[in-house]
């Protein structure tokens, strides 16, 4: 059975690939995110269909986003999540938040990552914390990627 949608007011948290809007998705990650600036589309629908996938809609309009990588038994990587700029101060964020840290799927696993430059407050109220061991983390960057290629 699928889990079902969310509902808060006006507001919807769905985890209905079907719904997901990929052009504003895109629009947002590629000229409103920091970390995924140039982001090609193709990219972010590749990325889409390999995550499990969070959307949050005002009515049928899509507001907000997130996925999380994962084998869906020992391990999860949020990521791109964001509310769009006018729907922000809503409590938008935790209440997705809220869904993905219960959702069914996503339950059991032994470590949970994420990145963030600036929303540490939100995520620490879901447990989320520095790592006690930096040194142990390594990472393999291409900050070339989303370039076109000439």
């Amino acid at each position: 059975m699928e889990h079902p949608d969310f509902h808060k007011d006006q507001f919807t948290i769905s985890s209905n690939h079907a719904l997901l809007d990929v052009p504003y998705i895109h629009q947002y990650l590629c000229y409103d995110s920091y970390w995924a600036e140039g982001i090609p589309i193709e990219i972010v629908q590749k990325s889409i269909e390999g995550s499990f996938c969070f959307g949050v809609y005002k009515d049928d309009k899509q507001v907000g986003f997130a996925r999380v990588v994962s084998d869906f038994a020992t391990f999860g990587y949020l990521c791109d999540v964001f509310v769009d700029t006018a729907y922000r101060g809503l409590g938008l964020s935790k209440l997705l938040m809220e869904e993905i840290m219960n959702h069914p799927k996503l339950q059991g696993f032994r470590v949970w990552m994420l990145g963030t430059k600036d929303a540490h407050g939100l995520y620490a109220q879901f447990g989320f914390a520095p790592h006690p061991e930096p040194g142990r983390i390594m990472r393999k960057t291409n900050p070339d990627a989303y370039k076109a290629k000439q």
